[in-house]
């Protein structure tokens, strides 16, 4: 997909995508707003909370399924 979505900014196309995906967001052209009750603001990624979500489970996935799944 993110390989189309180049492709298709190469062309002049823009696009607006909602998402939670970092995947997504690490596009090198992607202009990341996030929203909150207050504002809204450009952030990059590793100030928004998916990448901070996914960061803590690729650095310790047991500890994050732990806290998921406590008893």
């Amino acid at each position: 997909m993110l390989a189309r979505i180049h492709e298709l900014v190469e062309e002049g196309s823009q696009f607006v995508i909602s998402t939670h995906s970092p995947l997504l967001m690490a596009y090198r052209e992607a202009k990341i707003i996030q929203l909150n009750e207050q504002r809204m603001e450009e952030v990059p990624l590793e100030k928004t909370d998916h990448y901070s979500v996914m960061k803590q489970f690729f650095d310790d996935k047991d500890r994050l399924l732990h806290h998921l799944f406590k008893e």
